[in-house]
């Protein structure tokens, strides 16, 4: 066993673990943030995308100890500090970005990563960028839309499929 440590949505947390603990496992387990998902176990699903140092990652290919030190965010950190749900959420909920809500957590880490890098991305842009993100409800379709409104665009001339 040995100790870590490190900020989750801007609070210092540390605790105690096994070399082998996946930084998903010690965000569920330990700390009981359960907004990120275990979906595939093979890191091609994208459910458990979160921010470490502000890049996008999949929690479930890094170890816990690699994280030492570092700022990670999670789903549960995204919201407004009042609560509210923040730009990409709230165009996710206005777009119908989700069904089941599995693949949403790290749909939308995916999607703020991408728009902290791309602030205006193109249709192309972002169903590229979603290319480690699986959802199998939605089709992608108005997921797209979402991420496309939350960068400001205007997705009215964007057909349903």
């Amino acid at each position: 066993m040995s100790k870590v440590s490190m900020r989750v949505n801007g609070r210092a947390t540390s605790g105690e673990i096994e070399g082998r603990t996946l930084l998903v496992e010690y965000l569920r387990d330990t700390l009981s943030l359960t907004g990120t998902h275990v979906g595939c176990d093979t890191s091609q699903c994208g459910a458990c995308v979160v921010h470490v140092d502000g890049q996008a990652i999949k929690a479930c290919t890094m170890f816990a100890a690699e994280a030492e030190g570092a700022e990670v965010t999670t789903i549960e950190g995204m919201a407004n500090a009042d609560g509210s749900l923040n730009t990409i959420q709230q165009a996710f909920q206005d777009h119908h970005g989700l069904q089941c809500g599995f693949c949403t957590p790290g749909m939308v880490m995916s999607a703020a990563a991408l728009l902290k890098d791309n602030p205006r991305p193109s249709e192309h842009e972002v169903r590229q960028y979603l290319e480690g993100n699986i959802c199998r409800c939605t089709g992608y379709h108005n997921i797209v839309k979402a991420i496309l409104a939350a960068s400001g665009q205007d997705v009215s001339a964007i057909a349903a499929e």
